[in-house]
């Protein structure tokens, strides 16, 4: 392999894709340009189409493995047209070169409505797992790395391959950020993050998740990090609670959003004995006095500040659970979130 750049691009409009590839023919790095997705006659010589399924398809990332031949690969995950910065291709390939890591992303640009924001990137995190993770859309691999990967990516998912891919390189490589704004794309969803936020539960997104499941579980079993369901049986009637239910919501400076959790709470209509613990982890935006106004007038409502100061999310879970007043069962809910109206519980 030569210290060049194969580079794969989704096929948007037949426009924004050529513009996409007139950017990436101006580096001399780049050794071939293939398009996936598309079948459309593109006004560029050396331009091959590379599959008709999508990026995110197990088989093609197993053809982009196969059509590399070349040091580096470059994968842009958006179909609006990309913008490189000066020399763009230059500097990851100098930064994955110089830390020897496996995947190189960057801070980027984004016009939205025709307005131009800077969208900085943070670092990687050893060991995450979360398919939706914001690396940014341009995706700069070590071409070694990715054909060793990619023994791992089934070829029979639909959307998870890049996800499996991303999983089966982490397991090999260090991810590298860098801290630059190396390339300017188009926003097409320009809905507020609040909006987009529950995409993943979204009924017809319900096949996307499910093979994410699939590809995480996968991936704990390879590296030896899967816990099996395995449970010992509960005995149901034991122990003295004062209620059947908690709810819990851990929150630090929500002040806009933790009046309605808690009134979504407490407008549940359930046949059992329930209560809300909120776990107030030292706010200083006026929701410890939301919270303590509620509290005042509503005797199911508990309101917990920790000793202690650097508790995150999951040791405000833990004061909840380990507190007298939590019920036999306990469920979670974030303090941006709402219950919807209806019971709670059923039966239990």
């Amino acid at each position: 392999m030569n210290e060049k750049v194969t580079c794969f691009i989704p096929f948007g409009t037949k426009e924004e894709t050529e513009i996409t590839i007139n950017e990436l023919i101006k580096s001399d790095l780049t050794a071939a340009i293939y398009v996936v997705g598309g079948d459309a006659e593109l006004d560029a010589e050396g331009v091959t189409v590379l599959t008709s399924e999508t990026l995110s398809h197990g088989k093609t990332i197993h053809a982009i493995a196969e059509k590399t031949d070349s040091e580096y690969v470059f994968i842009y995950t958006k179909t609006s047209a990309l913008t490189l910065g000066q020399l763009a291709l230059d500097r990851f390939m100098k930064v994955a070169k110089d830390t020897n890591s496996g995947l190189v992303y960057s801070n980027y640009r984004a016009i939205k409505d025709g307005v131009v924001e800077n969208c900085p990137v943070i670092d990687y995190q050893e060991g995450s797992l979360r398919d939706d993770f914001n690396f940014g859309s341009v995706l700069f691999y070590d071409a070694k790395v990715l054909k060793e990967a990619v023994k791992d990516v089934d070829t029979s998912f639909r959307h998870a391959g890049l996800y499996e891919l991303r999983l089966a390189m982490a397991a090999r490589s260090e991810f590298m950020r860098i801290p630059e704004i190396l390339y300017t794309e188009e926003e097409l969803d320009t809905r507020k993050s609040g909006e987009k936020i529950f995409d993943y539960v979204d009924p017809k997104n319900r096949a996307v998740q499910i093979e994410m499941e699939i590809a995480c579980t996968e991936h704990l079993k390879r590296i030896g990090a899967f816990l099996a369901p395995k449970f010992d049986n509960v005995a149901f009637d034991e122990g003295n609670f004062k209620v059947e239910a908690s709810v819990v919501i851990p929150v630090r400076d929500r002040v806009k959003t933790i009046e309605d959790a808690i009134k979504s709470v407490l407008a549940q209509k359930a046949n059992v004995d329930f209560n809300l613990i909120v776990v107030d982890n030292y706010s200083t935006d006026g929701t410890t006095e939301i919270i303590q106004k509620y509290a005042a007038v509503d005797n199911r409502i508990i309101h917990i500040i920790p000793e202690r100061k650097d508790l995150g999310i999951g040791g405000c879970w833990n004061e909840a659970v380990a507190h007298e007043s939590c019920g036999k069962f306990a469920i979670q809910l974030d303090s941006d979130d709402l219950y919807a109206m209806k019971p709670l519980c059923r039966k239990l």
